[in-house]
């Protein structure tokens, strides 16, 4: 009910089983904790939490406008709620390298069972715009290095993410995707790769997890799972799907308000109260202790 009965221990060990299981593990975009229960319900393998997303729902652009505090509150909402393992953008971690160590133990105190740290210059932009610029390797290093040092749970993971692709090809992406292994990253997040063969590179420079972003009007195209774990992919994310499909849905709803004088067009593609309510689980609160929730839900 108020919590997942799951420890984050226990879902740090399940991220690490999923990501070696031999089979590709979808991470849908959450931005609110009732969005993490459908996606738990769907049947997907864990939820990821992007920080442009979570920009975008306080009214910002993705330009590192958000802070450590914000973006460790908003992802433990998100993690306590669902037995799957959630992992969080952590943008280029919030500062140096001892600002990097604080984001990692807050973030394991939020629940998180793992997250991303890039290498983008501060402040950092949406990794499919262009005229992105990186740090030099030293400082990318760095990060990761205090990231690894600082973690207190050796099963929280974490993934470095280097956007050197779209500015100086895919050769160099793949000289620092193995450097940031050595460096102690548990996964690599290679951003914007052009086409199927770029993540086969990474694949066989590797062997750690590689993250395929398979957001939606990206530098790259949508792939099925099948085509990408066969290039040897383990984890795809859809970072901005929901937000955009929730948006898209809000935006209708208000043109038919305008239009019609009335919504009752736009409800037969609303959740009933019914739905809500299981999805929410208000049977659950009301057998926990009647006397004190002694509403009757609705049929």
């Amino acid at each position: 009910m108020l919590f997942s009965p799951l420890t984050a221990e226990t879902k740090r060990l399940t991220l690490r089983q999923i990501l070696t299981s031999g089979s590709i593990a979808r991470f849908p975009g959450a931005f609110t904790p009732i969005s993490t229960r459908l996606i738990e319900e769907q049947g997907f393998e864990g939820v990821y939490i992007s920080g442009g997303v979570l920009a975008n729902e306080l009214g910002f652009p993705d330009i590192g406008l958000t802070a450590l505090p914000e973006v460790a509150a908003r992802a433990g909402q998100i993690a306590r709620i669902t037995d799957l393992p959630a992992i969080v953008d952590a943008d280029t971690g919030f500062g140096e390298p001892m600002n990097v160590a604080r984001t990692i133990q807050e973030l394991e105190n939020a629940g998180l069972a793992g997250c991303h740290i890039e290498d983008q210059v501060n402040p950092k932009r949406c990794g499919h715009l262009d005229g992105k610029t990186v740090v030099d390797l030293h400082t990318a290093t760095q990060r990761i290095r205090a990231a690894v040092e600082a973690r207190r749970d050796p099963n929280f993971l974490i993934m470095a993410r280097t956007d050197i692709r779209g500015v100086e090809g895919l050769n160099a992406a793949v000289d620092r995707a193995k450097v940031l292994v050595d460096a102690g990253a548990d996964a690599i997040f290679p951003e914007a790769m052009a086409d199927l063969t770029e993540f086969e590179a990474l694949r066989a420079a590797v062997d750690v997890p590689i993250l395929a972003n398979m957001t939606e009007f990206g530098k790259s195209d949508l792939f099925t799972v099948d085509r990408l774990q066969d290039v040897g992919v383990n984890m795809i994310i859809y970072p901005v799907t929901l937000l955009r499909a929730s948006l898209g849905a809000m935006e209708r709803t208000l043109q038919t308000i305008q239009r019609d004088g009335t919504q009752q067009a736009s409800v037969p593609h609303m959740f009933t109260r019914s739905r809500l309510y299981d999805l929410v689980d208000y049977e659950g609160y009301n057998d926990f202790d009647s006397g004190l929730f002694n509403f009757e839900v609705p049929a």
